[in-house]
């Protein structure tokens, strides 16, 4: 296994029990046991549960950074944002990263003061610009910041434990493509 393999399993296993433990109540130690290597290894990639988190966050964000300098080259008409909402709620859906916003999510004091969360919110405000023309009413950019919300809100406002993960990204892009029209 190399390096990046290893990273990515370390980073894999710790975000699952960050969600599932909680941020504070995970150890590097218990992290170490879940993986089956010693503290030493896991040191050699991270040596503490802050450094996995920014990984885990830099991760996110350079995936957003692709996603913003291609929406730019996307014109601003309801065609093109609605491609654009397509394209941001399918990367916010798949892979390592809908298990990142379940983390945010259950861990926001943790992550609070963090570091990296200003860029994040740096990018989310970029993210929310590239919605709209410099002319757009005030009225029409928060139309446009409401539908990045309404992709996220599928992770906090809905729990409804008997609808599906897939029928509640459906209904939060919905409500997306709406806010952009």
């Amino acid at each position: 296994m190399n390096r990046n393999d290893t990273r990515s399993r370390i980073q894999d296993v710790a975000l699952q029990m960050f969600i599932d433990k909680g941020y504070e109540a995970t150890s590097l130690r218990e992290i170490a046991e879940e993986l089956g290597v010693t503290k030493a290894a896991l040191y050699y990639h991270f040596d503490t549960k802050e450094k996995i988190v920014t990984s885990l966050i830099d991760d996110r964000i350079d995936r957003l950074e692709m996603l913003v300098e291609w929406a730019r080259t996307l014109p601003k008409t309801p065609e093109g944002r609605a491609e654009f909402i397509r394209a941001y709620a399918k990367e916010l859906h798949e892979g390592r990263h809908h298990d990142t916003m379940r983390f945010f999510e259950r861990n926001q004091t943790a992550l609070r003061d963090h570091p990296s969360s200003e860029r994040m919110r740096e990018l989310m405000i970029t993210l929310v610009g590239l919605l709209s023309d410099d002319d757009a009413t005030l009225a029409e950019r928060l139309k446009r910041a409401m539908a990045i919300f309404a992709v996220h809100a599928t992770w906090f406002i809905l729990r409804d434990d008997s609808v599906s993960d897939e029928d509640r990204q459906a209904a939060g892009l919905a409500v997306a493509l709406e806010l952009v029209s």
